[in-house]
């Protein structure tokens, strides 16, 4: 039997797929940048969350993501694919939860799910057993013969969510996912989010809820005025603070108070501009 050499033997493991590239993204309103330069990657079975206060470029990020909107000047790609120029490409590797989920509203919600499956071109016993396993964990089995007209938000949410997450897609966005969710539903699309993460995918996603993104998330990548300001795990950002820091401690000094900016390295530019980004 031949003995590994040495150099095998402590080899480091690959390293995972980067399934998000954005390199330098901007995005400008007149002479107003809503998103500055912002680079981030995010690789296979990583949870990243986005912060930042109102106003500060989450949304924005997004939408370029979705190609909805054509950055300024840099760019972002998902699975290799450009999201602005190759769209429905895109497409096929992203599942997109919006903060604000609007269906035709004299559809059912069974539906709209299996419309949605139509649209990805999916055999229709496919997707009847996805939205059947995913309207369970998330307890809208008995609303999915209801009209949408007649859903509350954190069932629109729920909805939004299985439409989302029915190709089993290499990517999923969120923007603000359990808003409008109560406790039970919420850790039930947390689970599914973990679940997610674990299989090998990507999830990347927009919250207000330091605590959350705190337990959840492998990253955090947080935005002041449209700038990357601090990005690493929480752990990593914590550590550069006193002991008994937490991630809205973090939060409070790098994307509101106009003290400066925490670089990934822990260095501090007194002017507030960010440092190399991870």
């Amino acid at each position: 039997m031949t003995e590994p050499s040495p150099s095998s033997a402590t080899a480091s493991p690959p390293a995972q797929e980067v399934l998000v590239a954005i390199a330098e993204l901007t995005r400008r309103f007149g002479s107003f940048a809503a998103v500055d330069r912002l680079s981030l990657e995010i690789r296979r079975g990583e949870i990243v969350a986005l912060l930042g206060p109102n106003g500060a470029g989450k949304t924005t990020t997004i939408r370029m993501l979705m190609g909805m909107l054509a950055p300024s000047a840099g760019s972002a790609r998902i699975a290799g694919h450009d999201c602005f120029a190759s769209r429905p490409r895109v497409m096929e590797h992203v599942g997109y939860l919006p903060d604000e989920p609007f269906f035709h509203q004299h559809l059912r919600g069974g539906e709209i799910a299996r419309f949605c499956g139509d649209m990805r071109g999916m055999p229709r016993e496919l997707v009847v057993e996805r939205t059947r396993v995913l309207a369970e964990r998330l307890a809208l089995t008995e609303a999915l013969d209801d009209f949408a007209v007649n859903y509350s938000m954190g069932m629109r949410k729920k909805l939004a969510l299985i439409c989302a997450m029915l190709h089993e897609p290499d990517v999923l966005i969120l923007d603000e996912p359990t808003n409008g969710l109560d406790p039970i539903a919420t850790r039930a699309l947390l689970g599914l989010v973990r679940e997610t993460a674990m299989q090998g995918r990507a999830v990347f996603y927009s919250t207000h809820l330091l605590h959350q993104a705190e337990r959840l998330c492998d990253r955090v990548a947080i935005l002041g005025r449209g700038r990357l300001v601090a990005s690493g795990t929480p752990a990593e950002l914590r550590a550069l603070h006193a002991s008994g820091a937490s991630l809205e401690d973090v939060f409070f000094q790098v994307a509101v108070e106009p003290s400066g900016a925490i670089e990934p390295n822990g260095a501090v530019e007194p002017n507030g501009a960010a440092g190399p980004t991870a």
